[in-house]
């Protein structure tokens, strides 16, 4: 090969070098701003993903302390109402051996029971019922005059029936079309959301 001829190939060959430089320069330098790009969007989603994560993280702690904190209500609440039913329960068992003893604050009390169903209820003539123990002991009282009636505050009453109760009475008309239930047990139930406050104000002030 000539002297030219080579001068001739090693400029081409050079040129070829400097394009094949600049190309893989301006490879490389594509690959790098790929990859930057990458690693910075990989880190975008990354953050996000924590951020995510955290919240997710965040929410379900919440839900736990809520749900931890219901529950211990709901147990706060069933001791209490344990302790309320004990209570009622107690108080119903002293108020079966007062009125089974039949004595004289029994019978104040039944007095003032019969008083307030008549005062209630209405009318001169009325028929009253009390629990087997109650009716028997009446009825021992009157025995004297023959009859199953007396008579209280200007009130004609005609004894009737037992009836199934701690105590108490329940008084009604002669038609039976009026009826007053003054028993202890109607009277628990009909103040036991009061008794309830006032027995929970007391046992847990």
């Amino acid at each position: 090969m000539s002297s030219g001829t080579s001068k001739i190939v090693e400029s081409i060959m050079s040129e070829a070098q400097e394009k094949a430089d600049v190309i893989i320069q301006d490879a490389n330098a594509e690959v790098s701003a790929i990859q930057a790009k990458a690693e910075k969007t990989a880190e975008v989603e990354k953050t996000k993903i924590l951020e995510n994560g955290k919240k997710q993280s965040d929410m379900r702690y919440q839900q736990i302390i809520s749900e931890a904190k219901m529950n211990a209500r709901r147990a706060e609440l069933g001791a209490k109402e344990e302790v309320i039913e004990a209570a009622f329960n107690q108080a119903i068992g002293e108020l079966k051996v007062k009125a089974s003893s039949g004595d004289d604050e029994y019978k104040d009390s039944l007095s003032k029971m019969i008083k307030e169903a008549a005062d209630e209820i209405g009318g001169n003539d009325l028929i009253i019922q009390l629990n087997e123990a109650d009716t028997n002991s009446l009825k021992q009282d009157l025995s004297a005059s023959g009859s199953d009636s007396f008579q209280l505050n200007g009130i004609n009453f005609t004894v009737g029936e037992p009836i199934d109760a701690m105590g108490g009475a329940v008084l009604k008309t002669i038609n039976g079309d009026i009826e007053v239930n003054n028993t202890i047990e109607a009277r628990l139930e009909r103040f036991k959301s009061i008794l309830r406050s006032e027995v929970a104000e007391i046992l847990f002030k």
